[in-house]
């Protein structure tokens, strides 16, 4: 590999600890000087490993809530990511769902994308994120002025782009799609090692996930304030307002949790609710790390992770109905902690770094 003065990571913004971060604390390991470009810093929300790389943010984290409400320059995201100079480094590898891929690089340089998806809210899930009763009339009006822009930047941008990763399957196949180029599919890691087998059933049922329009959080609350059992909803975002008005008592919302908290609900849930559409899903894998199963919506990553009928239950209609359907479909299913857990150690952590790692040295070989 080139020594790592010469390289430089991108990352679409720093805030939270979730999938695309566990990505780039790879990246970081296998380039620890590397800077890290990035939109937007909240310092110490991130792991070590990442916190404590030279950080360099845009000017969208000294605009006024640039830090606490930086979704709202979106149509500023492509000047703010264009606006990094990038022209001394040799390979730049961008970790990116949105904006990341958009830096500009030398003629001569390597551009590797991660891409975790083309930008969901601007393709795909638009109407989940801007369709009508989904946000105010204003941010919608303003997401209809600048939505070809966005589309057109989207998809220029990806021919600067030399080399994608896809994360899955699922988004490789979107990534042809939109942007009509070919990619590599490497998974991004999961810590199995993490956690172990449990058989113990608190009556509890789990969701972990980001309170936002495409998880589809809102299916499940509807699901159990019809069944009247028991969830624990981890994590928070933007519909945590409404989600907490449709609730009923027997939904308990915890906001984010620590890691060692997060094992102790996942050993004691009775199965993990994995409702939305995602691009590969790295909760469904810890969740089945402990020997748990994952009642999922049967489209995107959660085909890739969720084998149905042997490491949980799959349904087809988004819709409660469908969702309940299936968690009574679980109910009446013996699956095996242990073959559960066995069936994901091919998305260990470790084997996605090595992976990563060999196909960056391959393309560096060719440099």
């Amino acid at each position: 590999m080139p020594h790592s003065k010469n390289v430089a990571l991108v990352h679409d913004w720093l805030v939270t600890m979730r999938g695309g971060e566990k990505v780039l604390e790879v990246l970081c390991e296998l380039f620890p000087d590397a800077p890290i470009f990035t939109l937007v810093h909240r310092e110490g929300n991130l792991s070590q490993t990442i916190e404590r790389m030279n950080i360099k943010t845009s000017f969208i984290q000294h605009l006024p809530f640039g830090r606490s409400h930086y979704q709202y320059y979106l149509p500023a995201f492509p000047a703010a990511v264009k606006r990094f100079d990038l022209r001394e480094f040799d390979l730049v590898i961008s970790s990116s769902s949105a904006v990341a891929k958009g830096v500009t690089v030398r003629e001569d340089a390597v551009h590797m994308c991660y891409c975790h998806t083309p930008m969901r809210y601007i393709w795909d899930q638009y109407e989940e994120y801007f369709g009508e009763g989904r946000a105010s009339t204003l941010t919608r009006a303003a997401m209809s002025m600048s939505l070809n822009y966005l589309r057109r930047w989207d998809v220029e941008t990806a021919r600067g782009v030399t080399h994608f990763i896809a994360n899955s399957r699922n988004v490789q196949e979107r990534i042809k799609r939109i942007y009509h180029r070919d990619s590599v599919v490497i998974f991004p890691p999961v810590d199995v090692g993490r956690f172990s087998v449990s058989r113990g059933d608190e009556g509890y049922y789990l969701i972990v996930s980001a309170l936002v329009p495409y998880k589809r959080v809102d299916l499940a609350v509807e699901a159990f304030g019809s069944s009247g059992e028991r969830l624990v909803i981890i994590g928070s975002g933007s519909e945590e307002r409404r989600l907490k008005a449709m609730a009923g008592k027997n939904i308990e919302f915890l906001g984010w949790v620590d890691d060692r908290s997060l094992q102790k609900y996942y050993a004691g849930c009775r199965a993990l609710i994995f409702p939305g559409e995602e691009d590969f899903g790295i909760v469904p894998v810890e969740a089945m790390a402990c020997g748990k199963p994952v009642v999922a919506y049967g489209e995107g990553g959660a085909l890739e992770t969720v084998v149905d009928g042997k490491t949980g239950i799959l349904f087809h209609e988004r819709s409660a109905v469908s969702l309940l359907e299936a968690i009574e479909k679980s109910k009446k299913v013996s699956l095996d902690p242990e073959s559960i857990r066995e069936h994901v150690r091919q998305f260990e952590r470790e084997r996605c770094k090595q992976q990563l790692g060999k196909y960056i040295e391959s393309v560096v070989e060719g440099m």
